[in-house]
């Protein structure tokens, strides 16, 4: 293993921790390689906000169904027993509490949990808030995949958000490129490090106090 594990590798580590019998939506982005890592053989309902229930993962070359996508407009299967419904029967599966978990992306996440992932608060910069909000307060648990470190290598946990909030204290894991981080009282708790990658490390990249 390397230090840092790539998107199909971090996809397929999430998933891994995914229980069985689980309804589950995936973000768009990142998150959605997780419907293509799922373990053979466990039962786990993908949901899309857009409308469907039994989504399957992405289809082979040349078998893509143009009526049949995912929320963020990628081609996708269904499996048997898939569901269809309106796109604000979707939404109120997400306020309910019906999802078990849902998969997102993010821009920064505090150590008390608050999301930020829509928006970095630039002029001009496009809003894109979609399901999030919904999805960050009505799933029972949020996993967050993304990358630690931004391309100017300022750290995505932070000890508050500086950028405009998803959900407030809504985080329950962070999968990282470098390690997975359970939200906790007092802050982040390293679950898992990846390769050679050290506490220490973790605490200089992040300049957080880890548990």
């Amino acid at each position: 293993m390397t230090d840092r594990l790539d998107r199909r590798a971090l996809a397929a580590r999430i998933a891994a921790d995914i229980p069985e019998g689980s309804i589950v939506n995936l973000g768009i982005g990142a998150p959605t390689l997780v419907a293509d890592a799922l373990p053979e053989g466990r039962e786990i309902i993908l949901h899309t906000e857009n409308g469907m229930l039994g989504m399957g993962p992405a289809p082979a070359a040349g078998f893509e169904d143009p009526d049949l996508m995912n929320a963020g407009k990628q081609p996708v299967t269904e499996l048997v027993g898939a569901s269809y419904f309106h796109h604000a029967d979707s939404f109120a599966m997400m306020r309910g509490g019906h999802l078990d978990v849902c998969v997102l992306g993010a821009f920064q996440v505090s150590q008390r949990g608050d999301l930020a992932n829509w928006s970095t608060g630039k002029p001009g910069a496009i809003p894109a808030i979609g399901g999030a909000m919904d999805l960050a307060l009505g799933a029972k648990s949020v996993f967050v995949m993304t990358d630690l470190l931004t391309k100017s290598g300022e750290s995505k946990l932070v000890a508050s958000c500086s950028y405009p909030l998803t959900g407030v204290g809504c985080v329950t894991r962070v999968y990282t490129d470098r390690a997975v981080f359970d939200v906790v009282p007092g802050g982040f708790a390293v679950r898992e490090l990846f390769g050679t990658t050290t506490r220490e490390e973790l605490e200089a990249l992040t300049g957080l106090q880890l548990m």
